[in-house]
């Protein structure tokens, strides 16, 4: 009689999960009146709605700051598991948007906390918070940290122009009218069974200016028209669909694992038709996608967190879930996770 004999890697996983979102929310219809009242623009009714797909975002109101909903994300995925912030050695910020640029914002989200955790900030475009919980599970692997908590808080809507000069400039930030703000937080930790299985990623960086934020660093340091969302939707789209079905065809032969063998899959979400783009190239079962983007819009790193959140407490033990990040710069990253 065979008998299967226990697998001695250690392993690390996400034991913990928690969400925050602003609670004013801003409808596609009233931005759109927005925009028109402050340029001057006259839009064809209904365009952003029709165009992205997205009713609604969250916005985060004067004095929220991304710390800020990292904090009560991260108080949510604590409380869940029974910790106190000084149960947690290592703390990962990650996300596209921060505070400011010095000191990292992780510092500024321990001292709310009262952790007294190691400290870093990790920055990625949209795929910030994969990349966080993949340094979590590494550092976690290594004994360097025994109990990691990854925060995020996105506030992506700040870098929005709702006075553009003309239709070119309003076309060229058009991406822009898709952002939410929202944060997640995740514990990661070592566990017996399960955990974090698979982790790939892809990087086509000779396309970092299809689009972003250029402002507050070196290359612009000062300058309120650098601190806008620019760049061409349709350009990183075009990218995304040439070669981010490459990884997740990947992922699925080196796991042996199909669309069957998920419970769900989260992938970021920018709009509806490009969710349901990519739903089309790769074959993923709608019933499979945990779809936020129509209430929420495009919260940059924070949708798979989202995502996460809302499906984790209907997850059993076993069962797998899929995560698709894709972010500018390019990257795309998959990560396979199973529930401990």
């Amino acid at each position: 009689m065979f008998i299967q004999q226990p697998d001695p890697r250690p392993r690390a996983g996400i034991t913990a999960v928690g969400a925050l979102l602003p609670e004013d929310v801003l409808s596609s219809d009233d931005l759109q009146r927005e925009v028109t009242r402050r340029s001057g623009i006259a839009l064809p009714p209904r365009t952003l709605e029709r165009a992205t797909g997205i009713r609604t975002r969250r916005i985060a109101a004067e004095g929220v700051f991304a710390s800020t909903l990292a904090v009560g994300a991260a108080r949510r995925a604590l409380d869940s598991a029974g910790l106190t912030p000084l149960d947690v050695d290592l703390l990962v910020f990650a996300s596209a948007s921060r505070d400011m640029v010095e000191p990292a914002t992780a510092h500024i989200v321990q001292a709310a906390l009262g952790s007294r955790a190691h400290a870093v900030d990790v920055t990625n475009a949209c795929n910030s918070f994969v990349n966080g919980i993949d340094l979590a599970r590494s550092m976690v692997l290594a004994g360097r940290a025994r109990r990691a908590l990854v925060v995020t808080g996105e506030t992506p809507s700040r870098a929005v122009r709702t006075d553009p000069a003309d239709f070119a400039e309003f076309r060229s930030g058009f991406a822009g009218y898709t952002f939410g703000d929202a944060g997640a937080a995740v514990v990661v930790e070592a566990v017996e069974r399960g955990g974090i299985l698979d982790v790939d990623t892809e990087t086509h960086s000779e396309h970092w200016e299809v689009g972003g934020i250029p402002g507050g660093g070196s290359r612009h340091p000062r300058g309120d028209a650098y601190t806008y969302f620019r760049g061409d939707g349709r350009e990183l789209r075009g990218v995304f669909e040439k070669v981010g079905t490459a990884v997740i065809d990947r992922t699925l032969h080196r796991t042996g694992l199909d669309w069957d063998g998920f419970a769900k899959v989260l992938v970021h979400q920018v709009t509806v038709p490009y969710l349901e783009r990519f739903a089309e190239l790769t074959g993923v079962p709608g019933e499979k996608l945990v779809v936020t983007v129509p209430e929420l819009g495009n919260v940059a790193s924070a949708s798979i967190g989202v995502q996460l959140d809302r499906v984790f407490g209907g997850l059993g033990a076993g069962e797998r879930v899929l995560f698709v990040g894709l972010g500018g710069g390019v990257s795309i990253m998959t990560m396979v996770w199973e529930k401990s």
